[in-house]
């Protein structure tokens, strides 16, 4: 049975140097520190690399994060794999648990999550997931 957690959440976006040899057109790097409210408790830790282009409202990222605390009250670690691209203003997001990565008593979660940025930067999120035995 497919479950659903929702809430705020704060983020942090911290510039990484670039990569020793980089050149001018690598990607842009960002350390990701999150805090989850709501159904999930948690904090994340991660990195993003991103693109942009020289047409306004293009651009694309991908990025890694762990979360750890808990959801709906069990308690665990687990992944989550972002792939964003903006197509002249128009965005797609999809981010999934990356498989297995489940830990504790999260072991076996598999999901997807929406974020939502409202005007003003608030964010929030949507979380659809399952987890065995029903739990």
């Amino acid at each position: 049975m497919t479950k659903r957690a929702n809430g705020p959440f704060d983020v942090k976006l911290t510039p990484m140097a670039p990569e020793a040899g980089a050149v001018d057109a690598a990607p842009g790097r960002m350390m990701l520190d999150k805090r989850f409210h709501g159904a999930l408790e948690a904090t994340s830790q991660g990195q993003m690399l991103a693109v942009r282009t020289s047409v306004e409202g293009s651009a694309g990222y991908v990025a890694m994060e762990r979360v750890s605390g808990t959801l709906d009250g069990r308690s665990g670690t687990f992944a989550l794999q972002h792939s964003g691209t903006m197509t002249r203003g128009a965005p797609q997001l999809v981010i999934t648990v990356v498989p297995d990565s489940g830990t504790g008593e999260l072991t076996g979660l598999a999901g997807s999550m929406t974020i939502d940025i409202a005007p003003g930067g608030k964010h929030s999120y949507d979380f659809q997931y399952t987890l065995p035995d029903g739990r």
